[in-house]
């Protein structure tokens, strides 16, 4: 069958398989919904659209992205309110960050038809995936990548895009702890740090493995010129309260664009917080710690909302950071905001929220 608009051909699933989920323990990204979305680029136009049951691909051991790395993605998160009703989060950002990913890698950019149309039949079809447990979510994950079959180092000229999903409890169990990086890079100015590529990612997993041997969670990455200043936290943009202001690193071409950091200073100015978005040194967050005037600092993610940390790492000396709670802590205050906003118990006033 086919939708009357998009014209989106539907394959469903013989059997369901999300009675075999135990609902109220969603390790994260373990479990996938019952079906995804498909669609190819060829011949200058997004084709073949499809939502077919979640399954593997076949691919050419020649395939393109797979020897030069033409492959983006994104995160994204549904949620369930009250009257059982799905809604995205802020998707239209995710849309637009996608193609400024897509242009920095010489990738097809997509339709807002074929993103969203895509997404919200996707929805429709496995709505039964979106938890409504508190903690919980259905994580969204859109991506795109290369399938010429041709071994040369030049942009692919056809393109897959997919959609699928997975429903996810909490990120992190405990607030985790982190260490400044200051030998290797995350990204440098004139790279693609901005830009959500695999290989962003693929090129992080070392250090940061080097870090958890020596008993860290994650990674605070510092400028590629001098590692004096700090960019971001592991897959995280970060965020400190100093002397009572929300401060956070001003977004670069080396600095992620985050939606959930965008969503965060929004939610923090209407609260009467005040934001700097400027550089942060190194020297600054250590001694504000240790001086009393730094009292949180925290990740802001698609996948962790806002994580407060339990200490920093710097030249082989734990700096821990106050203990917080509900009633002590701006991260969380921050984070509740944003959660109600996502479930419909405290008010849209942004417009963030689109209806499946």
């Amino acid at each position: 069958m086919t939708t009357d608009v998009l014209q989106i051909e539907l394959r469903k699933a013989e059997r369901s398989r999300i009675q075999e989920v135990d609902f109220n323990n969603l390790p994260f990204g373990k479990h996938f919904s019952d079906h995804m979305f498909v669609a190819d680029f060829i011949d200058g136009e997004w084709t073949n659209q499809m939502i077919v049951p979640f399954d593997n691909f076949t691919l050419s051991p020649a395939l393109s992205s797979l020897h030069y790395g033409q492959s983006i993605f994104e995160g994204m998160k549904a949620f369930k309110n009250e009257a059982g009703e799905v809604r995205l989060f802020r998707p239209y950002e995710n849309f637009k960050r996608m193609n400024e990913s897509a242009k920095r890698m010489c990738m097809a950019t997509l339709t807002e038809e074929v993103f969203m149309g895509g997404l919200e039949a996707l929805l429709r079809i496995d709505a039964d995936w979106v938890p409504s447990s508190p903690e919980s979510s259905l994580y969204i994950r859109p991506y795109m990548f290369a399938t010429d079959t041709y071994l040369g180092v030049a942009p692919s000229k056809t393109y897959r895009f997919c959609i699928f999903t997975c429903p996810v409890g909490a990120y992190y169990s405990k607030p985790p702890k982190l260490k400044v990086e200051t030998d290797y890079i995350r990204s440098a100015p004139g790279g693609v740090g901005f830009a959500k590529c695999a290989g962003n990612y693929a090129g992080s997993m070392y250090p940061t493995l080097l870090a958890q041997q020596q008993g860290y969670d994650q990674l605070i990455w510092t400028d590629a010129r001098e590692h004096k200043y700090i960019e971001e936290s592991g897959t995280m943009n970060i965020m400190f309260i100093i002397d009572g202001k929300l401060v956070t690193p001003a977004t670069s071409d080396s600095i992620l664009k985050g939606v959930t950091r965008d969503s965060l200073l929004q939610i923090a100015r209407s609260m009467g917080i005040e934001v700097e978005e400027r550089l942060v040194s190194i020297e600054e967050v250590l001694t504000g710690i240790e001086s009393g005037r730094l009292t949180e600092a925290f990740g802001a993610g698609t996948a962790v909302g806002a994580s407060p940390y339990a200490l920093i790492g710097y030249n082989g000396n734990d700096y821990m950071l106050p203990e917080y709670g509900p009633d002590n802590s701006i991260a969380v205050k921050l984070r509740d905001q944003m959660n109600g906003i996502r479930t419909g118990q405290v008010e849209d006033t942004f417009g963030w929220i689109h209806t499946v």
